[in-house]
């Protein structure tokens, strides 16, 4: 399937379908929704107020010291919405596939490979918006906003997880057992620890910097991080540019290859 037929997909309502058939899974299970909202808080807890206690404050974006939990606050939010994406677009995504058959009975009816992977893409950033607009309400209530473009967060935090959805789903095409599974948390895990999200990247030495700056986690952190402290700059416009190229890149592969797997 060409990625051109990506664009009138989404102003369409077939892929609309998919979204209400996952609400009707999650329907007697939907404490599974928020438990991706607890994770963050947790570390948020845990690290920012309990370790934040002997750390103090650390330079801002620009250079300003802030109060650690103030710190972490949004870049938990940017690492809760990757892991989020990435258990919805890969192991959830994987056994439809592969084992229940989902989209092979879902491609009988009128819908196309192209539905199908826009409306998995869609219920994954429902389900992390719904851990946004939570975590956004903490972090108010606990003290943690420093500016009103704080909202902005929201679909900023959307759009990193649109970003590691789609190439979540566009690599889970690629595999053939659970094992290979060990390969994402391989990639995932150093980028929660390494890019930014509990200490100031200038602890690095420059190289090492040079190659957590090209990391998309480092990205969504930054992005989150500036909008949170109200810290307006060119880093931004990167950020949001890197993240949509990234998204759309993964939405037309997973395209071709549900062509090529569902439709074969």
């Amino acid at each position: 399937m060409s990625a051109l037929r990506l664009t009138p997909i989404f102003f369409g309502s077939r892929w609309v379908r998919m979204v209400e058939r996952n609400l009707l899974v999650y329907k007697h299970g939907w404490l599974v929704l928020f438990s991706g909202f607890f994770e963050p808080l947790f570390y948020l807890l845990g690290i920012g107020f309990g370790l934040g206690q002997l750390v103090g404050s650390v330079p801002g974006p620009d250079g300003n010291p802030v109060p650690y939990a103030v710190f972490i606050a949004p870049a938990l939010l940017a690492a809760s919405s990757m892991n989020g994406a990435i258990t919805e677009s890969t192991f959830n995504f994987f056994f439809k596939l592969n084992y229940d058959k989902t989209f092979a009975s879902i491609l009988t009816t009128p819908m196309s490979p192209a539905d199908i992977s826009i409306g998995e893409l869609a219920w994954a950033l429902m389900r992390g918006g719904l851990y946004v607009l939570g975590f956004l309400v903490v972090i108010t209530l606990l003290g943690l906003v420093r500016s009103p473009l704080v909202i902005l967060t929201i679909p900023g935090a959307l759009l990193i997880g649109f970003a590691f959805a789609s190439v979540g789903m566009a690599a889970t095409s690629f595999m053939r057992t659970w094992q290979d599974f060990d390969l994402i948390q391989l990639v995932v895990l150093p980028m929660f620890l390494f890019s930014g999200t509990f200490f100031p990247i200038d602890r690095y030495p420059e190289a090492l910097r040079l190659v957590i700056q090209l990391t998309p986690l480092y990205r969504g952190v930054d992005l989150l991080r500036s909008l949170s402290l109200g810290v307006i700059g060119p880093s931004i416009l990167i950020d949001v540019v890197y993240l949509s190229l990234m998204g759309f890149a993964g939405l037309a592969v997973v395209s071709r290859r549900l062509d090529k797997l569902l439709l074969r």
